[in-house]
């Protein structure tokens, strides 16, 4: 059956968005798009992991909150913008809020640095495992990470070849 012109199709485009795709309008208000770059699959983990914050919120989790803000920096929404250079420390915050927030969505698994770069790197993430490992480093030193090789606990900044990344006794 095709829509008549009545049909309200804003569930099913979305919400509009502005001419250079950086922002969605809202009820006429504009909120900063999600990276479009994020492959579907981990914008999906860190959209699951948003909701189950939001949820927590409601349940006044202490957490909530900064969980929220991890998986809205993750995706694009905070921060420093998405679309500018991908250097400093805006960015790595993404990095480091990505990695929190794909930990906690992988409670019971682990994630690859790679899974992180790709997730705030899109297609261009090869260069980003170098400080994707050192965001990592610097969230394992403060125990909110724990980098395992071979199911061992190893520093990452001597590790070499493939690591896994959990979630640390902090996080």
């Amino acid at each position: 059956m095709a829509p008549d012109d009545s049909t309200d199709l804003s569930d099913v485009r979305g919400p509009e968005h502005t001419a250079d795709g950086h922002h969605v309008i809202i009820d006429g208000r504009r909120w900063r798009a999600t990276d479009p770059s994020i492959p579907d699959a981990f914008r999906q983990e860190l959209v699951d992991e948003l909701m189950a914050a939001r949820r927590a919120v409601k349940a006044q989790d202490p957490d909530a909150r900064r969980r929220v803000h991890d998986a809205k920096t993750a995706l694009g929404e905070r921060g420093e913008p998405w679309w500018e250079d991908r250097a400093g420390a805006g960015f790595d915050e993404r990095i480091a809020a990505a990695l929190r927030a794909l930990t906690r969505k992988r409670a019971e698994s682990s994630i690859c640095p790679s899974d992180v770069a790709r997730t705030v790197g899109g297609e261009t993430w090869r260069p980003l495992m170098s400080d994707v490992r050192r965001v990592a480093a610097e969230l394992a030193d403060r125990d909110e990470l724990v980098v395992t090789q071979k199911g061992e606990r190893v520093s990452i900044r001597e590790a070499r070849g493939p690591v896994r990344i959990i979630r640390g006794p902090k996080l």
